[in-house]
């Protein structure tokens, strides 16, 4: 009868499916900067992808403390989420709600991340390996902080000039009559940086969290 596997076990291959997930996301991350009309939000991706580089290095420094092979294990999630990405560019949308959507699309890797590197920082610090958990605690960081900065364009302006797009409105704030007569209501709420919480922020702080 084979033994059963332990928690290390388990940490191990969350570790190899966080470091494909990054080695995906690094080859993702620019065309959603090709995609963006947004120079502000093309510019934040771009940012990301250049992090993403050293978190790659930071998982390796992670694999090195526990005497581990740097191997990554095929990431089924972050490759659906990344495949969603692709449908959304492929979209025939205005330039505004395109940004919206990417920005919808880049917050949900960013939320895949934020709850699986929350769990590895706390199976980290639960088995003793401190080195481990503050580099994964560094990675953490920077994923919650690429989804505030997300958040903070779409609130910043580009939801709102998405909603407009949508629902044009005269210059005395009533509705065109071609336009449906109902509240004003800003696109993907749920799904576009609507807000901190929204998704846009769900699960905004992960486990594990300082």
């Amino acid at each position: 009868m084979a033994e059963a596997g332990t928690l290390h076990d388990a940490f191990i291959d969350e570790l190899r499916d966080a470091y494909d997930a990054e080695k995906q996301l690094l080859k993702a991350l620019p065309k959603l900067a090709k995609a963006a009309s947004s120079p502000n939000l093309r510019q934040a991706f771009l940012t990301h992808r250049d992090e993403t580089q050293g978190q790659i290095s930071k998982l390796e420094e992670v694999f090195a403390s526990l005497d581990e092979k740097v191997r990554g294990k095929h990431c089924d999630g972050i490759a659906g989420i990344i495949e969603e990405g692709k449908s959304v560019m492929e979209e025939d949308f205005d330039e505004a709600a395109m940004d919206a959507c990417l920005i919808a699309s880049g917050q949900r890797a960013e939320h895949y991340e934020m709850a699986a590197y929350g769990t590895l920082v706390a199976w980290a610090k639960a088995m003793g390996h401190d080195d481990a958990a503050d580099l994964l605690q560094q990675i953490l960081d920077q994923e919650e902080a690429a989804d505030e900065k997300l958040s903070a364009l779409a609130e910043g302006g580009i939801n709102q000039e998405a909603a407009s797009t949508a629902h044009p409105q005269s210059e005395d704030g009533e509705q065109y009559e071609d336009t449906p007569a109902r509240p004003v209501r800003t696109p993907l709420k749920k799904a576009a940086g609507a807000g901190r919480g929204a998704s846009a922020g769900v699960a905004r702080k992960s486990g594990g969290r300082r």
